[in-house]
């Protein structure tokens, strides 16, 4: 029957410490839609096939981005990113708070040792020296080492959640630095972009800098020999400045941009490596693959983030749940002590003490039920967060497809607009030699034509630059 109470015992304890109050965490239903909202023809492939279709988010940036300079310049940026080492300094501090927070679950034990002398003068010693009128200076010496310990059981799981919240935090400090790299890749794919959108406008302007010069030089030729007038020498010398005055300007930009770009990659401001300033050929809109949004759930690390902070927050509720029952704790105390070396181990010398102790709150002004209605509404809140980072995640997802198809489409008729406005110069031109047209006609298809290619560039420019979006919001750049 000895036996049987003490087994009884530790078994109702088990018992005890896994009846943790609160709410176990469960994903929140969301509504997830069959497929994007995309125009007509893109992303057309049906659920049931798609589910088993790859995503353009799960492809690796290097197998993505071809250019071979942003590629390097991408490395650069993972490397030295001072948003990427912050990132990854934060998860050290959580990793840190994580084992504070853990280390309540487990006893303490602290050690002490101690060695005591003590010094008495004559006339002090007589009185521990009954009659001995005699009695010398006396010195006595005590010593003794004990070992104490303590230990808060947790029988509703006040310390576990804790810890579980902590854990939580942890992964969602990580998939917060996956999310910077997501969005440094981004940055540096966009304003790679930019940089290659000024680098052509300014040759586009270099080029009709060229052209007006010797547009200039003709139509001086013609003034002087009674062909022309003073009238086409001034508007050619009008056109001439104006496309010169775009130069300082385009510079000051690419400067910038090139000074933006270095800070991305952790350095100081500086010039920026270029590749080929071909046109950007990137895949048709209809074959990109964008996946089925369920996906989103996994591949998003914002989504991701959501959801370890909303289950941080419900192991939140279950401590603060568990604060409302008794708290028990042991403690225990152990030694020996002597005045002499030799017997300090002595069995007769040995000291000990042990303690149990039950406390229960009986009244704290509703603290603790009011510490349960904070930590379930910073739930409800996180529930909202969690959904509303979804919806936004289709919404990205959604806006991309929709800009890549339609710049597409732009780029498409910019590419006609400024061939046809290519030919209406070119024949200005000749018509204007042949003296059947004024110089007029010449500077507005020249202007026409400047301005057509500019916005080409621009269209190939948010072209690409969509592409890159598409890719951020399908999740992809953090593997």
């Amino acid at each position: 029957m000895s036996v049987r109470k003490p087994a009884l015992l530790l078994s109702g304890l088990a018992l005890l410490a896994g009846c943790t109050p609160g709410p176990v965490y469960k994903r929140p239903a969301v509504s997830i839609p069959q497929s994007y909202r995309a125009p007509a023809g893109v992303n057309a492939t049906p659920p049931t096939a798609a589910a088993t279709a790859a995503s353009l988010g799960a492809e690796q940036w290097a197998s993505v981005f071809h250019d071979p300079v942003l590629q390097g310049l991408i490395r650069k940026a993972l490397q030295n990113n001072y948003d990427l080492k912050i990132a990854a300094q934060r998860i050290l501090e959580a990793q840190g708070q994580l084992g504070i927070t853990r280390s309540q679950e487990f006893p303490t034990l602290s050690g002490n040792a101690n060695y005591d002398a003590i010094g008495l003068p004559s006339s002090i010693s007589k009185l521990f020296g009954g009659n001995n009128k005699q009695a010398s200076r006396r010195t006595s010496y005590f010593g003794g080492v004990s070992l104490a310990t303590a230990w808060n059981l947790d029988f509703w799981g006040y310390y576990r959640q804790q810890t579980v919240a902590a854990r939580d935090q942890l992964l969602a400090t990580e998939w917060a630095r996956r999310l910077t790299v997501d969005t440094v890749i981004e940055d540096v794919a966009t304003a790679y972009f930019q940089l290659r959108t000024l680098d052509a406008e300014l040759a586009i302007t270099r080029q009709t800098v060229a052209a007006r010069q010797q547009s200039l030089h003709l139509t001086e030729v013609l003034e002087r020999g009674g062909s022309g007038t003073l009238e086409d020498v001034r508007q050619a010398q009008e056109s001439l400045y104006q496309a010169e005055a775009q130069i300082p300007d385009l510079e000051r930009q690419i400067s910038q941009e090139e000074n933006a770009i270095s800070i991305l990659l952790g350095r100081n401001p500086g010039p920026i490596a270029r590749g080929s300033l071909s046109a950007i050929d990137w895949p048709a809109p209809a074959a990109v693959p964008a996946g089925i949004p369920s996906q989103l759930l996994e591949r998003r690390p914002d989504v991701e983030e959501a959801e370890a902070m909303l289950r941080a927050d419900n192991a939140n509720v279950r401590v603060a749940r568990a604060a409302l029952f008794p708290q028990l704790s042991l403690s225990a105390t152990g030694g020996t002590s002597s005045n002499q070396l030799k017997q300090l181990f002595d069995g007769s010398n040995i000291l000990w003490y042990t303690s149990g102790t039950i406390a229960q709150s009986i009244f704290e002004g509703g603290r603790l039920r009011a510490n349960v209605r904070l930590t379930e509404a910073e739930k409800q809140a996180a529930v909202l967060s969690y959904k509303q980072t979804i919806q936004q995640a289709f919404r990205n997802v959604s806006d991309s497809l929709i800009a890549l198809h339609r710049y597409r489409q732009y780029r498409v008729q910019e590419e006609k607009v400024a061939a046809a406005a290519k030919d209406a110069t070119r024949l200005a031109e000749m018509r204007y030699k042949a003296g059947y047209t004024s110089y007029l006609e010449v500077l507005t298809n020249d202007t026409t034509y400047y301005s057509a290619q500019l916005n080409l560039a621009m269209a190939r420019e948010q072209e690409a630059i969509s592409f890159v979006q598409l890719y951020s919001a399908l999740g992809g750049g953090w593997q």
